[in-house]
């Protein structure tokens, strides 16, 4: 039982530490990324729809990224949902074929505000993993009629080592993004 719950938990924090790096890439660098544009959704007949699916997207050089559309029709709309894009600060240009987007460098100010955010996506990365630990610390609790105290604090003791051993997994990915942030 004890097992069950640590192992739900491990599971569930892994998926919380994967989401956190999957958020920072969205973050971008002074380098075109295409996992910069993984969630951006565009208005594909109607239904928004992820970029992924509408083109392939690949890095021409370090700042330029080139996105060919599977379906000549979405460019203008694969264009402006770009151009919407907050955060971003590109303009795209369109030739017919593709969408060619180049990223402006970064200006000492922008890294730093770039900074702030990844940090607080961090902040939010932890605080999601200690509220998986919260709830999980709950489910042990609920389990000390059936088991003992002393196999609880077992377990608990367990769950704070999973705690403690994600929330470093979050902080060395924050620190990698922070020094690619940082590079000039």
């Amino acid at each position: 039982m004890i097992a069950d719950v640590l192992s739900e938990t491990a599971t569930r924090m892994t998926r919380a530490v994967e989401a956190a790096k999957e958020d920072f890439a969205t973050v971008r660098t002074g380098r075109a990324n295409p996992q910069m544009f993984q969630k951006l959704m565009v208005e594909y007949y109607g239904t928004p729809t992820p970029l992924a699916q509408l083109a392939s997207l690949a890095n021409q050089e370090a700042r330029t990224l080139i996105i060919t559309p599977y379906d000549k029709s979405a460019l203008k709309d694969i264009e402006q949902a770009i151009r919407d894009m907050p955060n971003l600060g590109v303009n795209p240009t369109n030739d017919g074929n593709l969408v060619r987007v180049t990223m402006p460098e970064l200006t000492e100010e922008r890294r730093k505000e770039y900074v702030k955010l990844v940090k607080s996506k961090g902040e939010d990365a932890r605080v999601h993993v200690r509220g998986i630990r919260r709830k999980s610390k709950d489910e042990l609790d609920a389990l000390k009629n059936e088991v003992g105290e002393d196999e609880v604090a077992r377990g608990e003791k367990e769950l704070d080592a999973l705690t403690r051993q994600h929330i470093d997994l979050i902080d060395e990915a924050l620190k990698r993004k922070e020094a690619e942030l940082l590079e000039v």
